[in-house]
């Protein structure tokens, strides 16, 4: 299993755009991804799931990652958070 946690730096927070890059990044690889927030989980793959997050600017996610490819997807899954929820996010 691989873990990490990405503190969100985007003043919007997780958003429609970031939370469809993680889930469409998810949907790549084969391991499962779990995505917590406080109290609330998610399914990684699950736009809908991811969102229902509702983690504002300052928020930790903390990502499980477990199955074969865990480690490439964890890799993946910590870029797209830099990208699009990292100072910049786009």
């Amino acid at each position: 299993m691989q873990e990490f946690t990405f503190i969100i730096k985007d003043k919007n927070g997780l958003h429609a755009r970031p939370a469809g890059a993680i889930a469409n990044a998810s949907k790549s690889y084969v391991s499962s991804v779990t995505i917590s927030c406080d109290q609330k989980v998610a399914d990684g793959k699950r736009l809908l799931s991811v969102m229902s997050l509702g983690a504002k600017c300052g928020a930790s996610l903390h990502f499980k990652i477990e199955g074969k490819d865990e480690e490439l997807a964890k890799d993946t899954l910590y870029s797209v958070c830099e990208e699009k929820l990292g100072e910049n996010g786009k």
